[in-house]
């Protein structure tokens, strides 16, 4: 079983955004069983709240189906249950690297190789965010199912 981490700083759009938008991904390809995909946050701002009606409205409009969650914080103790922990942006990624020591296993990683994920919480852009995302979630399925390339977005 593959298990995957997205997070971004509240885990309300974003994250949860791509948790759901992977998860369809796996779906159409019949290899949902293969893996274990959720989403956090790096700031406790947001816990316990659903995610962000914007993001839900949007992920709607494409089809893409999701269901009633909380937002949450990850832990510490979390880094030996996830494969992948792939961040939004490059203030997830450098709160990650903070709180998991470094990274020893070389887990942490971004969405994207060129750019940080558009954050809609500010701009209310949530097409752009998730063309982001469909666009990162493609390129690491593609990766990680192809088993055999080098990863190079830590």
């Amino acid at each position: 079983m593959i298990k995957i981490l997205f997070v971004c700083h509240g885990n309300i759009c974003r994250s949860p955004m791509a948790e759901y938008i992977f998860k369809d991904l796996i779906f159409q390809e019949g290899i949902q069983d293969q893996f274990l995909v959720d989403s956090a946050a790096t700031s406790t701002e947001e816990i316990g709240r659903d995610m962000y009606p914007p993001a839900k409205r949007k992920l709607k409009e494409k089809g893409i189906s999701f269901s009633r969650r909380q937002a949450r914080q990850v832990r510490f103790d979390e880094y030996g249950k996830w494969d992948y922990i792939i961040g939004m942006d490059h203030w997830n990624h450098q709160n990650l690297k903070r709180l998991f020591k470094m990274d020893p296993q070389q887990k942490v990683y971004s969405l994207l190789a060129d750019r940080d994920v558009a954050d809609p919480w500010y701009t209310d852009d949530f097409e752009t965010a998730y063309q982001d995302i469909v666009q990162g979630c493609r390129e690491w399925l593609e990766r990680i199912t192809d088993d055999q390339t080098e990863f190079t977005y830590a």
